[in-house]
């Protein structure tokens, strides 16, 4: 499925997130393009966590989710969900999902979720950086770029996405410069969603795989966009915490410890406009180059 089509490209996204049932704990998904080759890790994501959410009790919000990727996803073809339902206590549901294309598990999931209880409240606070109000969205600066971009994916990058994304501190894909592995980027959903907490938080699963391991590139001045770069999402981890709405502005402040043998680290922390820390987010990546010779 092509994202880029006429007519409400949210509405798209969240059937596509919802997923089809097709027996007892078993859903499809169709897949979309996105310009990248290969089906976007961050859809997988947010389809196996739909799958999961909809087998546990009613009450039952996810709190965590650890993630592998294991082959590269064909974006023309659908994804099949299997739901392995663990164990269900009076506090804690444990859920394990596999995704399956072409008879091969391209993705596994453990997903664990809990009912809603009090507790002891503390958080870090909020990066002190600008507001999204006046910052160029991406697609604006994709744009600029056009010229540059292959005329094969062109139209589906420059096309409207169902999640608007504004960058602190934009780079230059085409010529970066070496810089801190830090980055904050604004982002929300372009449209009202439902007041479904689960639809949010599967929803913030599938943004969170954007720009996240681009991090671990800054201090070696290098893309997604350098045709010597080999990158893809190895593993994904995240951690929900307070209740959140994404169609509200909310912040990503990712940073990069570390990148040694073709991999790159990094950790994402979400914020709501106000400040409540709603989310972690770790995920380590292939960033594998190819010099020229």
């Amino acid at each position: 499925m092509n994202v880029c089509v006429e007519g409400n490209v949210l509405e798209e996204l969240l059937k596509l997130l919802k997923l089809e049932k097709i027996e007892e704990n078993i859903f499809r998904g169709q897949s979309q393009d996105l310009g990248f080759g290969n089906v976007f890790g961050g859809q997988v994501l947010g389809q196996a966590l739909s799958a999961a959410s909809q087998t546990v009790p009613e009450g039952r919000l996810a709190h965590s989710l650890h993630g592998y990727f294991m082959r590269a996803g064909d974006a023309t073809k659908p994804i099949v969900y299997t739901v392995d339902c663990i164990r269900d206590g009076k506090s804690f549901t444990t859920r394990r999902v596999v995704a399956v294309q072409k008879g091969r598990a391209i993705f596994s999931m453990s997903a664990s979720f809990q009912i809603d209880e009090p507790g002891f409240d503390h958080q870090d606070g909020m990066p002190e950086v600008k507001g999204p109000e006046g910052l160029e969205p991406e697609i604006v600066m994709a744009r600029k770029l056009a010229d540059s971009i292959p005329a094969g994916i062109r139209e589906k990058i420059l096309c409207t996405k169902p999640i608007e994304i504004r960058h602190v501190d934009p780079v230059n894909p085409l010529q970066p410069e070496k810089k801190p592995p830090v980055r904050y980027v604004w982002f929300r959903a372009i449209d009202t969603l439902p007041d479904d907490k689960a639809v949010n938080q599967y929803l913030l699963a599938y943004a969170s795989d954007f720009n996240l391991v681009g991090t671990a590139l800054y201090p070696h001045a290098r893309t997604f966009w350098d045709p010597q770069m080999q990158t893809a999402s190895l593993d994904h981890a995240m951690w929900f915490y307070r209740d959140f709405r994404m169609d509200d502005w909310m912040l990503y402040a990712m940073q990069s410890p570390s990148a040694s043998r073709a991999r790159g680290l990094a950790i994402g922390r979400i914020f709501t406009h106000d400040g409540q820390l709603v989310a972690t987010v770790a995920q380590e990546g292939l960033v594998r180059y190819h010099p020229k010779k």
